[in-house]
């Protein structure tokens, strides 16, 4: 019998019934809910008032990515393995209802705040292949996607730590090498089923709805055929205090992701979004240590934000809010705890996190900015990004091993 070693609990072992909760962590949710305060205190004082609303739905995403332990390589990998397509069906879900609140939103064209409110829609070409191949390899082998970063590190996950330094690191050599995908390689106009097409957000929200439709009855008849173990049941409270204590169903967390990001989209004029804000970060650093930052092509029109303050900067005051948002949770479920490292995991880390940097940029984006926001915003790219990111996880599968990580078999009592 296998068995996966983690510091939270998972829903990747089979069991009959959910395991008992932990006791509430009191002081470290307390200290949590000061710094996220202060945060949004500063914020307001300091910058536009779109920052502190955007804190405050990163709050929200962090805290549903953890409750939930909604997973975007996790549910790839169940189902590239073994045949599961639970998770799979919650991305569906979770789709759906994302496409069904961003197309009037982008019908209308205009945000909470008058700005002009614009999906992600990006090329198809090479670039968007490689990367969303590397990105799929990478997130297997860091342990995570990039809101499972965020929101592992909100955990404790200390292994975390390393994926999202070199998930920097990658992004950052990623922007650097920009202009040569961008203008030496291939790639056709960005495609929308609502705009590129005759359909408008109407009809592109009816083919939309069909074609998650199609996934969900695919993923049904690979279980069929497959008969892969089941998710495990994860430690919940009962009644009200589910809100805010144990694991909520997965379905509900699609749901809550959806409306999260649509507000995103309403607050700031584009949707949900994580690994612009790493290369922000990378790109800073790079630029102190001597670097000429500003001649690399990712910059170009863009030098004001480079060296602006990174709380104006409204994707990395949103991933702050989703690190906070998992530690309070974590906190609130008992789970908070620092995991060990060891030497295979760590290198698998560095790997998987400069590989899904570097897959990221190319691919105009990850789990969340290119497949999640891509799909919502009815860009063909994101349905391109999905399945070459599945393709990097079979690939990864075969990877895993050399790095003592596990691998679901059918007969495991995992998936």
């Amino acid at each position: 019998m296998s068995v996966i070693a983690s510091s939270q609990p998972h829903r990747d072992i089979q069991q009959n019934k959910a395991p008992a909760l932990n006791r509430p962590q009191n002081r470290l949710v307390i200290g949590g809910l000061v710094v996220a305060a202060a945060l949004t205190l500063f914020l307001a004082f300091t910058q536009d008032i779109v920052q502190p609303l955007l804190l405050v739905i990163g709050l929200g995403l962090g805290y549903t990515l953890f409750h939930a332990r909604f997973g975007f390589t996790s549910a790839f990998r169940r189902l590239a393995s073994v045949g599961n397509g639970q998770a799979i069906r919650a991305h569906m879900v979770m789709l759906a209802v994302a496409c069904s609140l961003f197309a009037p939103i982008l019908a209308i064209g205009t945000t909470f705040f008058g700005a002009e409110a614009t999906g992600n829609v990006s090329p198809v070409g090479v670039s968007l292949i490689v990367g969303a191949f590397l990105f799929g390899i990478g997130m297997q082998l860091g342990g995570g996607c990039a809101s499972g970063t965020l929101y592992a590190v909100g955990g404790g996950r200390s292994v975390m730590f390393i994926t999202l330094l070199f998930f920097i690191i990658g992004s950052t050599i990623g922007a650097a090498h920009f202009s040569f995908w961008m203008n030496d390689m291939p790639a056709a106009e960005p495609f929308s089923l609502a705009t590129s097409t005759n359909l408008g957000y109407g009809g592109a929200w009816l083919v939309s709805l069909l074609i998650f439709g199609a996934a969900i009855l695919l993923s049904l008849w690979i279980e069929k055929k497959r008969n892969p173990p089941k998710m495990a049941a994860l430690p919940s409270a009962s009644g009200w205090k589910r809100i805010f204590r144990g694991s909520w169903p997965l379905m509900a967390a699609a749901v809550a992701l959806a409306v999260l990001n649509a507000l995103t989209l309403l607050t700031r004029g584009s949707p949900w979004g994580v690994t612009s804000a790493f290369t922000l970060w990378g790109s800073k650093a790079a630029d102190a240590l001597g670097f000429n930052v500003e001649s690399w092509g990712y910059w170009q029109g863009n030098i004001d934000a480079l060296h602006a303050s990174i709380f104006a900067d409204t994707t990395t005051v949103l991933n702050f809010g989703v690190i906070l948002g998992a530690f309070i949770a974590s906190a609130a479920g008992g789970l908070f705890k620092f995991s060990n490292i060891t030497a295979k995991n760590a290198a698998a880390s560095v790997i998987g996190g400069l590989l899904m940097g570097y897959g990221a940029r190319l691919a105009f984006g990850c789990n969340v900015g290119a497949y999640f926001s891509g799909i919502a915003s009815f860009s063909a790219h994101g349905y391109i990004w999905g399945v070459m990111a599945l393709g990097g996880t079979f690939l990864a599968l075969y990877l895993r091993p050399l790095f003592g990580l596990s691998v679901p078999k059918p007969k495991d009592t995992f998936c």
